[in-house]
């Protein structure tokens, strides 16, 4: 899978690029990129007001009001009294910015022109048809609708290896606040803003038609436990007579303490990313707190809930001497995992490796001193 566009990024671009050519050409007359979306539909709507300008460019009113007066001040905008309803102002051009509205609309042709060079005519063709439908989305939003708080991007719907002893559908939700380098889930960390999400009202519905054939859930990531809706979700899930396994990175206490004191998760994998003193490095996260990790390690191996933590081993940066850190650590835990790290497209960082196997094995018979049930996941 190649790396996706980042959307945002790509349109700031635009944005910042526009800005930049717009503002060097017109400086000479003391107009910016601001302003000739403003000039351009007053030339072309004389008369217009001030309220039916700001419907018009999307502009909102506390800033078209500004806009008007620094245009009025500088003598290429005047705002008279509507002879239909004194309430409202009429606004034109001056003469002087009339005189400058034919070398705006070269500037701004010349501009579209050097953007759109090298498309073809299909290419034009996608973009004409489609940015309209862009534009309207945009301009539709309405920022009184209340989102919801759980957000689904993937789905297995049948796996036997996911959750131990179940079949299960696995659900995989967007974000996370570690940027593991050996990490298979790009798209889910760094999330795509063309990622497809799942309604939560398909995911119901699948489940309702499956239940009486799965086992359980398995809710991945990502890092589920950001997500503030989904302690109702798995309430919701366990009404349906299913069983819920959670995969979390541990950072997250608080939450984790929570659903488990309530009863509402049955099995946790929680991932080691390495021995603590190496720990920020290898999630990619400065200065890292790892307090709640450590919390999160103390409140599973209390075993009020099955669990089991895991280790994905990249040659790169793990070696024996962090395996006997780890088992110290993890000292009275009862299932340990060492998962073996396969390169794929979608990693975070490319050009990283496996261990061979008699080396993961040399790390699992280093474990057993301390954990009692060491297995290696993975291996060919």
């Amino acid at each position: 899978m190649s790396q996706s566009r980042n959307l945002s990024l790509d349109s700031s671009i635009i944005y910042r690029s526009s800005q930049k050519y717009f503002d060097r050409l017109l400086a000479k007359y003391d107009l910016g990129y601001g302003n000739i979306l403003i000039l351009t539909l007053i030339n072309e709507r004389e008369g217009i007001s001030m309220n039916d300008l700001a419907n018009l460019g999307n502009f909102d009113k506390g800033t078209i009001t500004k806009s008007i007066q620094h245009l009025i001040d500088k003598g290429y905008v005047k705002a008279i009294v509507s002879l239909s309803d004194k309430r409202q102002k009429e606004l034109y051009l001056t003469d002087e910015a009339s005189n400058l509205m034919p070398e705006i609309y070269i500037v701004r042709q010349r501009w579209w022109e050097y953007l759109l060079k090298d498309l073809n005519d299909e290419e034009l063709a996608v973009l004409q048809k489609g940015l309209p439908k862009i534009i309207k989305n945009a301009k539709d939003l309405t920022l009184d609708e209340k989102p919801h708080d759980l957000h689904f991007f993937g789905i297995q719907k049948l796996s036997l290896l996911d959750y131990p002893t179940k079949m299960a559908t696995t659900l995989f939700t967007g974000g996370c606040n570690f940027k593991c380098p050996f990490c298979h889930n790009r798209d889910l960390v760094f999330l795509d803003e063309n990622e497809n999400e799942i309604p939560l009202d398909d995911i119901f519905s699948f489940l309702n038609e499956r239940k009486n054939i799965l086992d359980g859930v398995c809710i991945s990531g990502g890092e589920p436990l950001l997500q503030k809706g989904l302690k109702d979700f798995i309430i919701q899930v366990k009404k349906l007579g299913l069983s819920i396994k959670v995969d979390t990175n541990g950072s997250q206490y608080e939450k984790l303490k929570e659903l488990i004191d309530e009863g509402l998760i049955d099995y946790v994998a929680m991932d080691i990313k390495n021995s603590k003193d190496k720990y920020a490095m290898t999630i990619d996260v400065n200065g890292f707190d790892l307090s709640a990790v450590e919390k999160s390690v103390e409140l599973l191996k209390e075993s009020k809930v099955d669990y089991e933590f895991r280790t994905t081993i990249v040659k790169e940066f793990h070696t024996l001497d962090d395996m006997q850190k780890i088992g110290e650590w993890l000292k009275g835990a009862k299932r340990y995992f060492l998962q073996s790290y396969v390169d794929s497209e979608n990693v975070i960082k490319k050009g990283l490796h496996a261990h061979d196997k008699a080396t993961l094995e040399q790390f699992r018979e280093s474990l057993t001193n301390y954990i009692e049930h060491v297995e290696l996941r993975g291996i060919e």
